[in-house]
């Protein structure tokens, strides 16, 4: 079994957090079964979780709900452990270089923090 973390900033913020205050209760409620799905499923379906390509290891949870599209941005910390950092919505099929940039920037701070800490 998988676990979903979120991360949170040095300062206590925890993006994700944030971005799911913003969902209708419907949405919330589609995103917390993926989650599960995640958390629960040997094999994800790549539909729900996947590695993208070109990146520094970054992984996509997306989810559809009706017309909207939301997409989750996080790493994988051992094999067990998925560390979700970065949420937004988007309608295209690309995600925008600047939300993988910030994914891979968290990715680099939580492991340098995590060394330092350990």
């Amino acid at each position: 079994m998988k676990k979903i973390i979120f991360y949170e900033t040095i300062s206590g913020k925890c993006p994700v957090e944030d971005f799911l205050d913003t969902l209708s209760s419907k949405q919330a409620q589609k995103t917390a079964w993926v989650f599960s799905l995640i958390e629960e499923l040997p094999l994800v379906p790549t539909k729900y979780f996947k590695k993208l390509v070109n990146t520094d290891d970054i992984w996509e949870v997306r989810i559809n709900f009706a017309n909207d599209i939301f997409r989750f941005l996080g790493f994988l910390d051992g094999l067990k452990i998925i560390i979700l950092n970065h949420a937004f919505q988007k309608k295209s099929q690309k995600i925008p270089r600047k939300a993988i940039k910030k994914a891979e920037d968290r990715k680099k701070e939580y492991f340098k923090r995590r060394c330092n800490n350990g």
